[in-house]
C-alpha cells in the first residue's frame, strides 16, 4: 500500500487535473476511495444493522487515511492555506480544485 501511495507526486501548483487523476487511480487500486466516492453516510442509530455499522466504519477510515494522504501529498505551503473545517478527503479535494482550477485556466 505505502508504495503505491508513494506514487502520488506532490502537488506545488501546477498540473492539478493530473495530480487528482493519480490520487484518485492509487486510491481506487487500494481500495480506499469510498470516502472520495461517497458522502459521509448518516450517523448511526440503535436501529442501525451490522452491516450500516460496517460501512460507516469502512467510510471512516477510507476517509482517516485519504485526507492524511492527501495532506502529505501537497506542498506545505499549500497545505497552510486549507481550512481546518474540511473534515472529509471529498470536501478537501473538492476545495483543492476550486483553488487550482483557476489557475489552469490562465
Amino acid at each position: 500500500m505505502f508504495a503505491r501511495i508513494n506514487l502520488i507526486p506532490m502537488l506545488n501548483g501546477t498540473s492539478f487535473k493530473t495530480w487528482q487523476e493519480n490520487v484518485m487511480i492509487v486510491f481506487r487500486v487500494i481500495d480506499l476511495d469510498i470516502a472520495l466516492r461517497d458522502n459521509q453516510l448518516a450517523t448511526l442509530t440503535d436501529k442501525s444493522t451490522s452491516n450500516d455499522k460496517r460501512e460507516m466504519e469502512n467510510w471512516k477510515q477510507s476517509n482517516r487515511i485519504s485526507l492524511m494522504v492527501i495532506k502529505r501529498a501537497i506542498s506545505e505551503a499549500f497545505r497552510g492555506t486549507m481550512s481546518d473545517k474540511v473534515t472529509t478527503a471529498k470536501g478537501f479535494l473538492e476545495d483543492l480544485e476550486k483553488r487550482f482550477a483557476k489557475n489552469e485556466k490562465a
